[in-house]
């Protein structure tokens, strides 16, 4: 049987149009580099949007991959399997934490957050104690409970109804924080870093107030360390930075390496909200993903990649500081460890397009606001690479403008 041609045209055919997807077809990736299907290298400044920490093909990963690959693929969450309790072990011990619950996807780790708060909540007697609230400009993913908490117009029109008893706070409005949280109040969810929203970081301030609030009314504080977490942030949890103290911890993306993987970290005070059949899932906690969970966090150790992250980062803020001093398209510039967000002053996408076609791989957010989730392995020189092709999509827009 002849493979279908990976073209756009193809695609349109076989899939759902949800996804507007690059006109390249990728092969392989060599380190921060992603290689297309005629040879064309790209500098991939998205890291399979915040997943690939180590880059492509390291060798500790794909050795723990096809290693336990070759032990047992799957079995279910009916059996014990070493891989997942090394990876349980591993995770409460870096955050301080009592449980955690394995599933695939950030989405399925909010889901499951949102399920063990309003169970907690139950406890106590009042049955209008179930509001989930969240954060304006968050994102929290794109299942019904995920996205009742996202509710952004984009990703929720014509999906209504969305979950009952879920609302917002203004991002950083501590005023609105006072107004919004009650004895009603069962958790609020918060990004320290909003990743889909821009890259911008919660303040001191307000979580200062929400643990304040949380003593007064008696509700779980929900940290989505999704995107920021893992040692992108130059922590391993970018929570640590706010000392924001959760009692639940939803960690992905980065997670398994680049196979699914998410997991739920509870402090003592939800470590027995769930029993026998409240809450599962079939592929959750994988035994070939949790062996490359582990070797993905022995590697940022060894390597150490947080140290790097934070480095790297800060060099790439002062260079884009020096193309913002040439260039008035850059309005403003947002960086925590090896997350950057570049708010220029039309639409992101348009400078995606021209990065693109010059072989280095960026993403357009919240509009405006270019987005680098590069490797955490990436170095100056191909740092470099990417400041300067910036700066010449820059200088030609100048350029034609001028014309």
């Amino acid at each position: 049987m002849t493979p279908l041609p990976v073209t756009q045209e193809t695609e349109q055919s076989l899939f759902f149009h949800n996804y507007a997807r690059l006109p390249i077809a990728v092969t392989h990736g060599e380190g921060v580099w992603l290689v297309s299907d005629d040879g064309t290298r790209y500098l991939d400044m998205i890291a399979g949007i915040g997943v690939n920490a180590l880059g492509y093909g390291d060798k500790r990963l794909t050795e723990a991959i096809s290693s336990q690959a070759a032990k047992l693929i799957h079995a279910s969450n009916l059996f014990m399997m070493q891989p997942q309790f090394t990876l349980a072990e591993k995770l409460l011990e870096l955050s301080g934490l009592s449980k955690l619950f394995f599933a695939n996807s950030g989405t399925e780790a909010i889901e499951a957050a949102i399920k063990i708060a309003r169970k907690w909540a139950g406890q106590f007697g009042n049955p209008q104690k179930k509001e989930v609230l969240s954060l304006s400009n968050c994102f929290h993913g794109r299942t019904y409970g995920a996205m009742s908490l996202t509710a952004k117009p984009k990703y929720v029109d014509g999906f209504e109804p969305l979950l009952d008893g879920t609302g917002m706070i203004n991002f950083n409005d501590i005023s609105d924080l006072e107004e919004k949280v009650s004895r009603k109040t069962a958790a609020v969810f918060v990004e320290v870093v909003q990743g889909e929203g821009g890259i911008h970081r919660i303040s001191q301030q307000f979580i200062d107030r929400l643990k304040e609030l949380r003593l007064q009314y008696n509700f779980l504080i929900v940290a989505d360390d999704i995107q920021a977490g893992c040692g992108r942030t130059g922590t391993f949890f970018s929570y640590t930075q706010v000392n924001a103290e959760p009692d639940l911890v939803c960690l992905a993306k980065p997670l398994g390496g680049g196979l699914p993987l998410s997991a739920v970290i509870g402090s003592e005070k939800v470590a027995d909200v769930l029993s026998y059949g409240n809450h599962g899932t079939t592929f959750g906690g994988n035994p070939v993903a949790c062996a490359a969970g582990i070797a993905m966090i022995n590697a940022i150790f060894e390597d150490k990649l947080m140290e790097n992250a934070e480095t790297i980062g800060k060099y790439i803020n002062d260079e884009i500081e020096k193309l913002a001093a040439k260039h008035r398209q850059i309005l403003d510039i947002r960086q925590y460890g090896l997350m950057i967000g570049i708010t220029v002053d039309k639409e992101a996408k348009f400078y995606a397009g021209k990065a693109l076609l010059k072989h280095v791989l960026v993403n357009a957010t919240s509009v405006n606001v270019i987005r680098l989730l590069p490797p955490l392995t990436i170095s100056r020189e191909e740092v470099q690479l990417c400041i300067a092709t910036l700066d010449e999509i820059f200088t030609e827009e100048e350029a034609e403008n001028a014309c």
